[in-house]
């Protein structure tokens, strides 16, 4: 709090000052200023020490307390007795620049010292006993009837001592009610914490305990469904088909929850390469062309053949991006329909789309689109199953890799999916193989 109403105390400081040196004495008003920005200097120090304490420093704590507390004294005292001088400059009555110093200088400390309730308690001790001492010295000059206006003010400063203990009562209630929340924030974030990382943990268990018995019953439901072990009754090679495509599902949901983790932990890896965008569409295509077929959807490519386009990327990471694009719009394509998969320059910028068309994507749902196990259509009867995990992990990878995602779609016209990526030319080729060749 020192720190933070520096300015704002000098500011209201100077003021008092020049107000009192034009009106009143020049060189107590410089005396008063002079022993303000010593109190300064001295707040400043000790904020600064304070803040580099460790909570096992009882013994240095302790002394930082007492001087804050002694500078306090001195910073309260130098306020009183400018104020008290200022009045006894004054005639009887008429003392209303010193007594609204000091209530501005209570109200002031009401506001801002409930922190450290000792501090406060000095400087209104100190403030009331100086605001006392001015309106008695003067009833006991003139010693006045009772309806005298110097027995209202008087009473008038018992009122606003009132109310000046009533707002720092207050205050202190508020600032104790929000270290309170604060410390139930504090301890609900530390349960929170460690239930995620007992929920990471738990689920990365699992996904790695699934993953070896489910390759081996992929593996031989694959045996089977090749055909290496024997031709498959037919009243059973249904069953083993669909029992095969449902192992190879959950193997891609465990990778994907296993690819969640390790963005959720910070720990997925990148292996930044310059990344033929060419030759890695042509990979995707051919990759999966197959699966295109089994949902009876062609997939082609549309790459500018005279012209070569590179960005820096993963280049395994990039590729599971694509895969998730291909595969998504394949799955929400009708049959005999056809994928574009292709790439185009823009300036400095290279994008990478697949385009499909489908019945499109409405407006209003894109949050759905890259949210985690989300579906638009999340019905039991939905043609395409999936974990809605892909397009999430595509998001965090483009991003990670310093690019952007998003689509655009037209009810009943198709989707199309497209990533940006900033476009390298020679010198960065050349900049990342000594890069990468030093390492």
């Amino acid at each position: 709090m020192s720190l933070t109403l520096l300015w704002q105390r000098q500011a209201i400081y100077l003021a008092a000052t020049l107000l009192t040196a034009f009106y009143f004495d020049p060189i107590n008003a410089a005396l008063f200023y002079v022993t303000i920005l010593f109190c300064e200097v001295q707040d400043i120090m000790l904020a600064r020490r304070v803040a580099a304490l460790l909570p096992r420093q009882t013994d240095a704590i302790y002394s930082s307390l007492i001087w804050i507390l002694l500078n306090t004294m001195l910073s309260a005292a130098a306020i009183c007795l400018f104020a008290i001088s200022v009045a006894f400059e004054q005639e009887s009555g008429g003392h209303f620049t010193p007594l609204f110093f000091l209530f501005a200088a209570a109200l002031f400390a009401a506001m801002n010292n409930h922190q450290l309730v000792m501090a406060l308690t000095i400087r209104l001790a100190m403030y009331g006993l100086s605001f006392f001492i001015i309106v008695l010295r003067d009833l006991w000059l003139h010693r006045p009837d009772l309806d005298s206006e110097l027995w209202l003010h008087f009473f008038t400063v018992v009122f606003v001592m009132y109310f000046l203990i009533d707002c720092s009562i207050v205050f202190l209630k508020l600032y104790q009610k929000n270290l309170k929340q604060l410390e139930a924030l504090r301890e609900e974030h530390e349960r929170t914490k460690a239930a995620y990382i007992v929920k990471s943990q738990f689920i990365s268990t699992v996904s790695h305990e699934l993953r070896t018995p489910l390759t081996s019953i992929k593996g031989s439901l694959d045996l089977l469904n090749s055909g290496t072990m024997g031709p498959v009754p037919d009243s059973m090679q249904k069953l083993v088909e669909i029992a095969g495509k449902n192992a190879l599902r959950l193997s891609h949901l465990i990778d994907d929850v296993l690819d969640l983790q390790k963005i959720e932990a910070g720990e997925m890896n990148y292996k930044i390469t310059m990344v033929d965008v060419n030759a890695l569409l042509d990979e995707a295509v051919s990759g999966n062309s197959g699966y295109g077929n089994t949902y009876g959807v062609t997939i082609t490519e549309d790459c500018p053949p005279d012209e070569t386009m590179r960005i820096r990327a993963d280049e395994s990471r990039l590729m599971q991006v694509l895969n998730n694009m291909i595969s998504n719009a394949v799955k929400f394509s009708p049959e005999g329909s056809e994928v574009t998969v292709g790439c185009k320059r823009f300036s400095d910028t290279v994008r990478i789309y697949v385009s499909d068309q489908g019945s499109g994507i409405p407006e209003g749902v894109k949050h759905k689109v890259f949210d985690r196990f989300s579906q638009l259509d999340s019905s039991d009867q939905r043609r395409a199953a999936g974990s809605g995990l892909g397009m999430s992990i595509s998001k965090e990878i483009v991003e990670q890799l310093g690019g952007t995602i998003d689509y655009v779609s037209e009810l009943g016209h198709g989707t199309t999916f497209y990533c940006d990526f900033p476009a390298c030319g020679d010198s960065d080729e050349q900049w990342l193989k000594g890069t990468f060749g030093s390492l």
